[in-house]
């Protein structure tokens, strides 16, 4: 398997960052690095994530990682991470 991260998700990440980095820096460090770490998982465990059935044909699932929803797609031997969030942002 192979991970891949589109422009949006990577554009995801540094705003987190910068939203977060204000109020302390080493904080929104850690958070984004552990974020952009926790796809890893999916490297061993593809479907660890619930399915979200209104994308199909296209299997996208969502994986949560503390207060974070992570988007992903699976598409033969690529994982694509779509996108991240707070799940307090109005989506």
């Amino acid at each position: 398997m192979d991970l891949q991260w589109t422009r949006k998700a990577v554009s995801d990440l540094a705003r987190l960052y910068d939203f977060l980095a204000p109020a302390n820096v080493e904080a929104a460090a850690r958070t984004v690095q552990a974020l952009a770490k926790a796809p890893t998982i999916l490297l061993t465990n593809p479907r660890i994530g619930e399915q979200l059935f209104q994308f199909e044909p296209r299997e996208v699932r969502r994986l949560l990682v503390r207060d974070y929803e992570i988007r992903y797609e699976l598409q033969g031997p690529v994982i694509s991470v779509l996108r991240l969030w707070h799940t307090r942002e109005d989506r």
